[in-house]
């Protein structure tokens, strides 16, 4: 059962590492992390009885 947690563990490090190395490496292959820029305007009605 240790051994089992240590492999956990071991994952869930290597996969957050892989996390922020995507994070930097990312944009460098295309991957776009900007949010929109659009304006995007809508109406509201408001009830004011």
């Amino acid at each position: 059962m240790g051994r089992l947690i240590k492999y956990l563990l071991y994952i869930v490090i290597l996969a957050a590492i892989g996390l922020v190395v995507y994070a930097y490496v990312g944009p460098w292959f295309g991957a776009d992390f900007d949010a929109p820029t659009e304006e995007v305007r809508k109406p509201v009605v408001l009830n004011a009885d």
